[in-house]
């Protein structure tokens, strides 16, 4: 759910909003106003009255300052003797009278220097009991929004005829939360949001470290599970009293969202569908399950749904390879939207340059996976593959044969294509399949999972492939070593070191990727140039770019070093350099060799020779891919046989070191493992082996009367086999 709700949630056009500010918000220590906070918040909607939407402020806080102000004329009238005397509590109506006039001072002086307009509009409970006042509300509102007046509603406590305003919950509203409520659907708003001085909704009292932010709130769900705390200090209700109203204005098809009023661009954030506060909306139940799914639930369903998987046949399980290549194709349009939308986030929230651009589906993207899919689909049928036949005995044979790992449990980071590469490797291997990505591709993971999902039959289940959405559910999922069988993090050091640490599971995978490109001295000048710059250029952000340039220290004598240096920095490559390279290049110093910079920048070293470089590349490097370029064969082999690599390369580039480009369809990952699989993981990597024997009613009786044979037969294909009738 969560940011995928917002979509939903906003999917038809926002421009009349109202918004709600709390007490807690308006005022700071001691009752006075909080200038910067709420000078925040008008900016904001000075901003969105400005883009044409129709905004409508509930405000509370009158009370509040009105307090503070008597207070303070109390204390200036007392005599010493007075003071010394028990102080009476002032009265709330007198103190909301005389708030109410400053609170609207201040918001008429901000505005102002927006250029924007505002209108006091002070309103009872016993008002709207009356039709012709409602009527006339409405065309009034309507009046100002449309000359970008912003009306400021607020409960008009001086007059109000409630018994206790701050305690009386009867009547058609009864604090300024549900005025809010009550405006959104009377004057028909698009969005109401409830402004807090906590991020949202939580399980539990937010101080409590053991309560969760919830970012949908579904009724069915959640209204018998929250434990709330204390209400407001400062206003009347506190959350109970919001999420009440909440309620009341999302049944009516209002959506509502309720978010911290202390964070400086919370309402932009929520017009853009970010996933901030808590969100209520009356089809929210039909976004989840009411009853929460475990960690171990999603498990064994991936499980349930990879054996009807296996049951299939190889036509029908390609089947649904090219369904979801047809798929894709067809909601092009819609993953490119909710891409933009995390790519605009993650811009917006700062992140590194690198992971934006992972980040980031490009032009052609969906286009080029749809055609590793298809060339998956086309491949050889992976399972039940027979790939050792031998007589153990007269009539007794036994077979060794392809099959499933079981469940994977992928945990990856910020790039959404890697989703599709996983979920179709995953079916055209057999496996059920647990995904984890990051946060900043939350939308685009979402619709990805659904468009693949959708397309799995129902004779298979769509639980076949299970999105995890949020981080807290990951430590759980790493226990269940007794349902998954594979770990496979694609990500930093830092998240492959965190997994390995935290489970008994197998881990699949790589920390870093430092590859690096050796330049011989009998290189050829331009293939040099082409493959150095590709290495570094073609993709900076992958994990088999170059890192670090390695030169023979011969080059640096006939001007072929400059050559190369001038090739990278004329295409904006910002170079360190190691000791040597540093001090005769002028290039500031790398602090270390071991660098994934995964921009475009690189580090240069220059090396005495070849086994000068292989013996930088083993002690600085990763074991995931480098490269050779050299026109000396033997120098070549040398390198090809010596670095230990999952991947090594002679003139060509290492961008080469993909599933996709090594002919194996798409690829779940790249293992710098020595067990299981190493290098580009494909369909091969995701699988196992088991035995199948066949017999006719032999037994071993202490190895008695058994004349072991263990005589290797001709493999046959299965189909083949049956029609041959071998078996």
């Amino acid at each position: 759910m969560e940011e995928t709700d917002r979509s939903r949630a906003f999917a038809k056009d926002v421009r009349r909003i109202v918004v709600k500010v709390g007490t807690a918000v308006v005022t700071g220590k001691g009752g006075r106003l909080a200038l910067g906070r709420l000078g925040a918040i008008c900016e904001q909607l000075a901003e969105l009255n400005s883009d044409g939407f129709e905004v409508i402020l509930v405000s509370s806080g009158a009370v509040g300052l009105g307090r503070q102000r008597l207070r303070y004329r109390q204390l200036v009238n007392s005599s010493f003797a007075d003071l010394q005397k028990p102080q009476t509590e002032l009265d709330g109506k007198a103190c909301a009278g005389v708030g109410q006039s400053s609170l609207m001072a201040y918001y008429e002086t901000m505005f102002d220097q927006m250029d924007v307009t505002v209108a006091q509009m002070l309103v009872t409970d016993s008002s709207f009991r009356d039709k012709d006042f409602r009527k006339q509300l409405s065309e009034t509102v309507k009046s100002m929004l449309k000359m970008r007046v912003i009306p400021v509603f607020n409960e008009n406590d001086a007059i109000s005829t409630r018994r206790a305003p701050y305690k009386d919950a009867t009547g058609i509203f009864w604090d300024n939360d549900s005025l809010a409520a009550l405006l959104s659907l009377e004057l028909k708003a698009d969005l109401l949001i409830l402004l807090s001085d906590v991020e949202g909704l939580y399980t539990g009292p937010p101080s409590d470290p053991n309560s969760k932010l919830i970012h949908t709130y579904i009724k069915e769900k959640h209204q018998e599970e929250i434990t709330f705390g204390e209400k407001s200090r400062l206003g009347r209700g506190g959350m109970t009293a919001k999420v009440k109203a909440a309620v009341s204005a999302a049944y009516g098809g209002i959506p509502v969202i309720i978010t911290s009023g202390y964070a400086a661009d919370n309402i932009a954030k929520v017009l853009r569908g970010l996933c901030v506060g808590t969100l209520f909306h009356q089809d929210s139940h039909l976004w989840a399950p009411v009853v929460d799914t475990t960690s171990r639930d999603m498990a064994v369903a991936a499980r349930e749904s990879s054996r009807k998987l296996q049951a299939l046949s190889s036509e029908d399980r390609k089947n649904i390879l090219l369904d979801i290549a047809n798929a894709l194709e067809a909601n092009e349009k819609i993953i490119k939207t909710e891409n933009d939308f995390d790519v605009a986030a993650a811009q917006e929230a700062g992140y590194e340059e690198s992971l934006v651009a992972r980040l980031a589906m490009k032009p052609g993207k969906i286009s080029s996976l749809a055609a590793s899919i298809r060339q998956l689909a086309e491949m050889e049928d992976p399972i039940g593959r027979v790939l050792k036949k031998t007589e153990i005995a007269d009539g007794l044979i036994l077979e060794k044969t392809s099959s499933p790992l079981g469940v994977l449990l992928i945990v990856f980071e910020s790039r959404p294509d890697a989703l599709v590469q996983i979920a179709s490797l995953a079916i055209r291997s057999g496996n059920g399949l647990l995904l984890k990505g990051g946060k900043e591709a939350r939308r685009s993971n979402a619709i990805l999972h659904k468009v693949i999902t959708d397309a799995i039959p129902k004779t298979v289940g769509g639980k076949l492939i299970g999105l995890v959405t949020s981080r807290e559910e990951i430590p759980d999922l790493l226990k269940l070593d007794d349902v998954i069988d594979l770990v496979i993090p694609r990500g930093s050091n830092k998240l492959v070191s965190q997994i390995k640490n935290s489970t008994k599971i197998p881990v699949l995978g790589h920390a870093d990727g430092i590859c690096h490109v050796y330049v011989d001295k009998s290189c050829k000048l331009d293939m040099a140039k082409r493959v150095i710059s590709d290495a570094k250029l073609d993709y900076p952000a992958a994990c088999n770019a170059m890192e670090t340039l390695l030169v023979h220290k011969d080059l640096e004598q006939n001007g072929v070093l400059n050559e190369l240096i001038f090739a990278l920095q004329t295409n904006g490559v910002t170079l360190y350099g190691g000791p040597r390279a540093s001090a005769k290049l002028n290039i500031p110093e790398t602090k270390s060799f071991h660098h994934e910079y995964s921009s475009k920048a690189c580090t240069v070293e220059i090396v005495e020779d070849v086994h000068g470089a292989i013996d930088h590349i083993h002690q600085h490097g990763s074991a995931h891919t480098d490269c050779i370029v050299t026109e000396d064969s033997e120098v070549a082999e040398i390198f090809l046989r010596q670095v230990d690599s999952a991947a090594v390369l002679h003139n060509a580039s290492t961008r080469f070191c993909d599933g996709f480009r090594f002919g194996l369809g798409a690829e779940v990952g790249i293992s710098t493992s020595r067990i299981h699989a190493r290098g580009p993981v494909g369909v091969e990597g995701l699988l196992t082996t088991r035995w199948i024997m066949r017999g006719k009613g032999q037994v071993v009786d202490g190895d008695n009367g058994v004349v072991y044979t263990h005589k290797d037969l001709p493999v046959f294909e299965r189909t083949d086999a049956v029609e041959n009738g071998h078996l």
